[in-house]
């Protein structure tokens, strides 16, 4: 009790004090993180926005493998990106194997699909509430999505928090594709297992303070969207 006690001191110490290699790999799961999730959104909204507005043959299964990819296991991705980025893999070449860039691109992998299936829904109640009166009003196809975009702005904002949310707590893909490299691919989820493996609880709990505040932030954040939205619709 007295060592769990002593872990916690040093943690909140380490947090409180600014520890340059704490936030330093604070600073690495954010970069990586917000980049991923941005490039999630690149891909997974305009995914979402076709899905959710067009008909075209196969659309079912479509939407049936994006939501099935929504529950992707991290390190089949990670297994995935390390076949690709590998020297004998096809993107071998740009020597990207364990790199931020690495993991950029397997957090992109895992929560596009989510970003996708997610403003599908969003996307889709918003269409069948205004189609008719798009046509009436003789928008073109893009004009009636970048409106449905902006109308669902709030809840598209949900989304990408969603998305932002499971990459930065993601660990499997990580730790496979970035080598929990000090100094280098450390992130706060690799740093905390390799930490606890090593019997360092301190580190390992202060960088579990930093995640959950992150974490609460991210569900405070959902929150004051949803509001925001809701005042707004009764405005």
């Amino acid at each position: 009790m007295n060592d769990m006690a002593e872990a916690l001191r040093i943690a909140a110490t380490l947090v409180l004090s600014g520890d340059a290699d704490l936030w330093e790999i604070v600073a690495l799961s954010l970069r990586v993180s917000l980049t991923a999730t941005a490039l999630a959104c690149l891909i997974g909204l305009p995914l979402g926005a076709l899905l959710a507005t067009q008909r075209f043959p196969g659309r079912s299964a479509a939407i049936i493998c994006v939501n099935a990819l929504m529950g992707l296991p991290p390190v089949v991705v990670g297994l995935m990106v390390y076949l690709a980025l590998s020297r004998s893999g096809p993107l071998g070449v740009f020597g990207l194997l364990y790199t931020p860039a690495a993991m950029i691109i397997a957090q992109t992998i895992l929560i596009a699909p989510i970003v996708a299936a997610l403003s599908r829904q969003v996307l889709e109640a918003l269409h069948f509430e205004y189609d008719e009166q798009f046509r009436s009003f003789g928008l073109s196809r893009m004009a009636s999505i970048r409106a449905l975009l902006w109308d669902g702005r709030f809840a598209l904002l949900t989304v990408g928090l969603a998305g932002f949310g499971r990459a930065i707590a993601e660990v499997g893909a990580v730790i496979v594709v970035g080598g929990n490299i000090d100094h280098l691919t450390r992130v706060m989820t690799t740093a905390i297992a390799l930490e606890t493996s090593k019997g360092d609880l301190a580190l390992a709990l202060a960088l579990g303070i930093v995640l959950m505040v992150l974490a609460l932030a991210v569900n405070a954040a959902v929150h004051g969207v949803r509001s925001s939205e809701g005042r707004l619709a009764h405005a």
